[in-house]
């Protein structure tokens, strides 16, 4: 009996007909790399769930192989931070009570991102953090798009005080991206605004987040303090 003639051809068969014949017909070459879960589940119109069960059965296929998983995050006080929500966000849901000061909005420039991502002008926004004692525990300048609905940022504010807010109501959703973590010796301006020694070292974060079709949702640059912030690397299957 054939049962294909009797089940009907469900999403995550079609998902894995579909890429079997990109992978058959040389559309996707060898040593290419898929689209990430979250990349394929918008792409197909189904769940992260059904991508990762079609792509358990192109590797049964022996069509894909997976490597070991790679994840890192930034935690505060040991805590982990999830820093797809914001910073502001991710520090009141782990329970910390870090009061936000806004130190400006305005327009600026930076060529790097303009020949990455295509974008003419940006909108700087500054914060700075302080934990509950008022002793600063991060500086950050966020650069967003000066396009669409936040062309006008500098004037118009924030939405509910949140740049997370801003980016949700501008249609603006990050799917991915990449940071990197390192030091810097901070400057007299920085140092000032952290109350720290000027030429004293500070975690340095650049966090890069794109939407599903690779634009830039947003850039941050932050100064983070070394005794309250750690980086974690986890590797291996997970």
């Amino acid at each position: 009996m054939n049962r294909s003639a009797q089940v009907p051809f469900g999403k995550r068969d079609r998902l894995v007909d579909d890429l079997a014949r990109q992978i058959r017909t040389g559309r996707l070459a060898h040593g290419d790399q898929l689209p990430g879960e979250h990349e394929l589940a918008v792409r197909y119109q189904v769940s992260r769930g059904t991508v990762r069960s079609a792509l358990a059965e192109l590797q049964r296929r022996e069509l894909v192989a997976t490597r070991s998983g790679v994840g890192s995050f930034v935690t505060l006080d040991g805590v982990r931070l999830d820093q797809s929500v914001g910073w502001a966000t991710a520090m009141a849901r782990s329970g910390f009570d870090i009061r936000t000061e806004l130190l400006g909005i305005e327009r600026t420039t930076d060529p790097e991102l303009t020949d990455r991502f295509g974008v003419a002008e940006f909108v700087a926004v500054r914060r700075l953090r302080r934990d509950r004692a008022g002793v600063p525990v991060s500086y950050e300048v966020a650069l967003v798009p000066a396009t669409g609905e936040l062309a006008d940022l500098p004037e118009r504010g924030l939405v509910r005080d949140s740049l997370t807010a801003t980016l949700a109501a501008a249609d603006l959703h990050p799917a991915g991206g990449e940071q990197w973590i390192g030091t810097e010796a901070l400057t007299a301006e920085t140092a000032a605004l952290l109350e720290r020694r000027e030429g004293e070292l500070c975690l340095h974060a650049t966090r890069t987040s794109t939407d599903t079709r690779g634009g830039l949702v947003e850039h941050v640059v932050s100064l983070l303090d070394p005794a309250r912030f750690r980086f974690h690397l986890t590797f291996g299957e997970r």
